[in-house]
């Protein structure tokens, strides 16, 4: 179910809007929804892999150093 709402907007606003429809060829309603989507990302930006990693994060001493890098330790993940 498609929920509509209405929002009032200034002069300048309006004139972004109409620019943005006339550069981009999308709709009001697809560049209403892109921009809630870029300040979602804005309020809620997404975490690095050392964020999510979170306290593990040099908690291991053993291990290769070179786990990335070395030939013999990628064999079998072939491209």
């Amino acid at each position: 179910m498609k929920t509509y709402i209405h929002a009032r907007l200034s002069k300048e606003d309006r004139a972004i809007l109409e620019d943005l429809k006339r550069s981009t060829g999308h709709s009001e309603s697809e560049l209403v929804r892109r921009g809630l989507r870029l300040v979602l990302a804005e309020v809620h930006p997404k975490k690095s892999a050392l964020e999510l990693a979170g306290r593990s994060v040099g908690k291991f001493k053993k291990g290769p150093r070179d786990l990335a890098t070395n030939k013999k330790h990628l064999a079998g993940f072939d491209r």
